[in-house]
C-alpha cells in the first residue's frame, strides 16, 4: 500500500539516487525533479537514471531564464553581498528551485516533497522555508535529519555499498575531496579538505574562472546598459557584438568575467543554522555587474535615498540567505529596491582584465551630477561663502563635546 506522492529533488547524483530508491523502499511513489538553473549535466542520462530507479515520472525543468529575470535580477538592484563578500549564488537559486518543486506536487496531488540537503547546513532551511510558504499543507521527508537513515549511512562508502547491492549506477571517476554546487550565477565549494580553512584551494579546483595569471594579456572592454536598475543590453566594445535577452547577457557576462579570472572569493561566513563554515566560491558574471550597477546607481540615485536603499540591500541579502524569499518582509524589501531603481538608468563602459573589473566611464539621461555645479572653473548657483555657515553649523557639535572632555579633565 502506497504511503503517496513524493516530489524528490533529484540531482542524479549518488545522495539523490540512493535517497530514490530509499524513499520507495519506505512505500512512497517518487517524481523525480530536477531544475535546470545552468548546470553542467547529462539532463538525459539522469532522467534514464530516476526511471531505472523506478521514479513513477520525472520532471526535468528548464529554468535558466526566469533564475536570471526573477532572482538574480532583483539582487543585482539591491547589490545584494552577504557579509560584505558572498554574492548568494546558492541562496538565490533555492527559492527558484524550491518554487517548481511545489507547483509539480501540487499538479501532481504529492502531498510530500524530499531533498538531499545536510542537517547541518543551510539549504534544509532554505528549500523548507520556500515549499511551507507557497504550500502550507505540505510535508516534507529530510532524510539526513531521519535517525533511520542517517544511522544507516554514515558516509560516502555506505552509500556507495548501497548503490551497488541495488544496481545504482555509481561514479567511476573519483570524487573531489570536496563538494560542489552549480548554477548559472556561481560555483561553490566546501567540505571535505575545504573544512580546515588553513588549507590553500587546489588549482584544479576552480571550474568557472582561469587563474588571473594565466588570464589573456588583453582586457575586454564592454558596455552595459541599464533600465530600472537592470542589464538590458552588454555590447563588446572592440568587436562591436551585443547580448540583449537576460539570460544572454548572463552568460555573456560568465564567459568573459570567466575569460579573465574574475569573481573568486575564499571566505569563512556565518551559517543561518549557528555555525561558521568555510566556502569557495566563483562568480564571474554576478562580480561585474556589482561592480557595474553600483557605478550607475550612485550617478542616478539620490544621497539620502541611497542610504537607506543600502540599508535595506543589507537586510535583503539576510533574508535570501537565511531562506526567507518568500516572506512577507522579504517581499516589502524587494518592492521597496524595485521603487528605488526607478531612475537608475543609463551606460556604464567597463575593463575586465586579470582578475578585476575597471570602471572606465558611465553617462545617463537621468544622472544627477552636474558638471557646471561640481566644476572648479566655474562658479554656477553655487556662492562659496555659503560653506562658511555650513561648517560653523555642523561644527557646533564638535565644540560641545570638546567643552565636555575639557570639563571632564578639569575634574581629574
Amino acid at each position: 500500500m502506497s504511503k503517496g506522492s513524493v516530489v524528490l529533488a533529484y540531482s542524479g547524483g549518488l545522495d539523490t539516487s540512493c535517497i530514490l530508491l530509499w524513499l520507495k523502499e519506505q512505500g512512497y511513489d517518487v517524481i523525480a525533479y530536477l531544475a535546470n538553473i545552468g548546470q553542467e549535466e547529462d539532463f538525459d542520462a539522469a532522467r534514464k537514471k530516476a526511471e531505472t530507479l523506478g521514479a513513477k515520472k520525472v520532471f526535468i525543468e528548464d529554468l535558466r531564464s526566469e533564475f536570471v529575470q526573477e532572482f538574480i535580477w532583483p539582487s543585482v538592484q539591491a547589490n545584494a553581498v552577504y557579509e560584505d563578500r558572498y554574492l548568494l549564488g546558492t541562496s538565490i537559486a533555492r527559492p527558484c528551485i524550491a518554487r517548481r518543486q511545489v507547483q509539480i506536487a501540487q499538479r501532481e496531488g504529492a502531498q510530500y516533497v524530499s531533498h538531499g540537503a545536510t542537517g547541518k547546513g543551510n539549504d534544509q532551511v532554505r528549500f523548507e522555508l520556500s515549499c511551507y510558504a507557497l504550500y502550507p499543507e505540505v510535508q516534507i521527508i529530510a532524510p539526513w535529519r531521519i535517525p533511520e537513515f542517517y544511522t544507516r549511512f554514515r558516509g560516502r562508502t555506505d552509500l556507495m555499498e548501497y548503490a551497488e547491492k541495488h544496481r545504482i549506477p555509481v561514479p567511476v571517476t573519483p570524487k573531489a575531496p570536496w563538494s560542489m554546487d552549480a548554477n548559472l550565477m556561481h560555483i561553490s565549494y566546501e567540505s571535505g579538505i575545504l573544512e580546515n580553512p588553513k588549507t590553500h584551494a587546489p588549482p584544479d579546483l576552480y571550474q568557472m574562472t582561469k587563474n588571473p595569471e594565466d588570464s589573456p594579456n588583453e582586457p575586454d572592454l564592454l558596455e552595459i546598459h541599464f533600465t530600472k536598475g537592470v542589464p538590458v543590453r552588454v555590447t563588446h566594445l572592440k568587436e562591436g557584438t551585443s547580448k540583449e535577452t537576460p539570460l544572454e547577457i548572463f552568460c555573456y557576462l560568465n564567459e568573459i568575467g570567466g575569460k579573465h579570472g574574475v569573481g573568486r572569493i575564499d571566505i569563512v561566513e556565518n551559517r543561518f543554522v549557528g555555525m561558521k563554515s568555510r566556502g569557495i566560491y566563483e562568480t564571474p558574471g554576478g562580480t561585474i555587474l556589482l561592480h557595474a550597477h553600483l557605478d550607475i546607481e550612485t550617478f542616478t540615485m539620490d544621497r539620502e535615498v541611497r542610504k537607506i536603499k543600502q540599508s535595506l540591500g543589507i537586510k535583503f541579502s539576510e533574508l535570501i540567505y537565511n531562506g526567507f524569499w518568500y516572506s512577507p518582509e522579504c517581499e516589502f524589501v524587494r518592492h521597496c529596491i524595485d521603487k528605488s531603481q526607478e531612475n537608475v538608468e543609463g551606460r556604464v563602459q567597463l575593463s575586465v582584465f586579470k582578475g578585476q573589473v575597471y570602471i572606465l566611464g558611465r553617462e545617463s539621461p537621468k544622472s544627477l551630477y552636474n558638471e557646471e555645479l561640481v566644476s572648479m572653473d566655474v562658479q554656477g548657483d553655487y556662492d562659496p561663502c555659503d560653506a562658511s555657515g555650513f561648517i560653523r553649523i555642523n561644527a557646533v557639535r564638535l565644540r560641545e563635546h570638546n567643552r565636555l572632555q575639557g570639563a571632564a579633565q578639569k575634574k581629574l
